[in-house]
């Protein structure tokens, strides 16, 4: 009769090969979309800042007025990769082609990514459906492989932060990786303070190690940036509101409604801090209250920053693509069925911030979904036990499995 131990261990090996395998496919499947198609204006976008940045560089970049294109609202890394990107089309790779692929491949490992975090909270079965939902998300599939902006790389790297922080207890890893996460895009701020909870509650070696590895990379990273142009950091990266549509969620609500301009404007202005503040609110509480949920509070407050947005983009809707499948499957399901049906009709369009009266509607639909979804997952995270976190499948199973006794007179290894 076989060990139950190592029949686990194979099981779970199976089904991270499907998941990989599912995940290669996806990658193929944005690369041949980023190798074929012209993308949005963004694409443009991009190279502009790209051959810009080969002139003045990836600090004094934030300095310049940079005309006939949008301000350059990227953190700092993103200007290092821009740069190594203009190299790269130097030597006749196709630029459209290049600036799709950190996403796409960020697609890639997040899909194994989100496996693991599953698998040790729910069935292996379960585990393996969600990382296969991120591979083939027709939202991730769009925004990566056609769109090709970083959103889904910033994703990536805060839901790794969590798992490296509380399933794998490398808190020096898990400090950088969150430095990273916000270097790339700033959007995961609001969930860096339900990291630094975390860590804090893990004891002051886990915390120093977590602060250490955070520090170090933001200073590597942001500091010359913050000590050249600091003004013109703050004004384009840390105090961006997004663009002035009025596409999604509560500010197209305001709009239908018919409510007054200087109070959309107020709640698209000064107003949007108090909704980064419920987002940093929500994941502390969450993950104070269950310290071995932490990847769960992460991704609900990256939904929840996606559901109380005042900014409208096709790409946004990735913030809450993956983060919904570390919620509940069928969460992720829904929202990735039906938001991804919207992005891909908001693509066709004559363009990705023109929505059509059919988009519009399902894009509607869409905060409804995630909303009903955040709740569900809400109430999933603090329905978990309290305490530390779950073991994987084989080291439970190593737990419980009778040992095999030792023959007489045989000496103990």
């Amino acid at each position: 009769m076989g060990n139950p131990l190592w029949c686990d261990i194979g099981r779970v090996r199976r089904a991270r090969v499907g998941v990989l395998a599912a995940a290669a496919v996806g990658l193929l499947v944005r690369m041949l979309i980023a190798a074929n198609t012209q993308g949005p204006a963004d694409v443009r976008f991009f190279q502009g800042f790209a051959k810009n940045i080969a002139v003045y560089g990836p600090i004094r970049i934030y300095e310049q007025p940079l005309p006939g294109l949008p301000v350059y609202n990227h953190p700092p890394l993103a200007g290092w990769m821009l740069l190594g990107l203009h190299e790269l089309a130097a030597i006749g790779i196709p630029f459209g082609t290049l600036i799709r692929s950190p996403a796409s491949i960020a697609d890639f490992f997040c899909a194994l990514l989100v496996f693991e975090i599953v698998r040790r909270r729910r069935s292996l079965r379960t585990a393996v459906a969600c990382g296969v939902g991120v591979a083939f998300s027709p939202v991730l599939i769009a925004t990566s492989g056609y769109h090709g902006n970083t959103d889904a790389v910033a994703i990536t790297f805060a839901l790794a932060a969590a798992y490296l922080l509380v399933d794998r207890k490398a808190p020096l890893a898990a400090g950088v990786t969150a430095a990273l996460s916000i270097s790339v895009k700033f959007i995961p701020v609001v969930a860096v303070p339900a990291l630094f909870a975390v860590a804090l509650r893990g004891g002051r070696p886990v915390f120093v190690r977590f602060t250490a590895g955070f520090t170090a990379l933001v200073a590597l990273v942001w500091g010359p940036v913050l000590a050249t142009v600091p003004e013109n950091l703050t004004k384009n990266v840390l105090e961006y509101a997004g663009g002035n549509y009025r596409l999604w969620g509560i500010v197209r609500f305001a709009d239908v409604l018919g409510l007054p301009d200087p109070l959309i404007a107020f709640v698209r202005g000064e107003g949007h801090y108090l909704f980064v503040l419920i987002c940093v609110a929500a994941g502390v509480w969450l993950a104070r209250a269950r310290p071995s949920q932490l990847p769960g509070a992460v991704a609900v407050t990256m939904g929840l920053l996606l559901l109380l947005s005042t900014a409208s983009g096709l790409q946004y809707l990735t913030w809450a693509a993956a983060a919904m499948f570390v919620v509940g499957f069928w969460q992720g399901l829904a929202y990735n069925c039906l938001l991804g049906w919207t992005v891909v009709l908001g693509y066709q369009g004559r363009s990705a911030v023109h929505w059509s009266e059919t988009v519009l509607l399902l894009g509607a639909a869409g905060w409804f979904v995630l909303a009903i979804g955040l709740g569900t997952g809400v109430r999933r995270i603090l329905a978990a036990p309290s305490g530390s976190s779950p073991a994987p499948l084989a080291e439970q199973v190593s737990v419980t499995a009778p040992r095999t006794s030792q023959p007489s007179g045989s000496a103990a290894n």
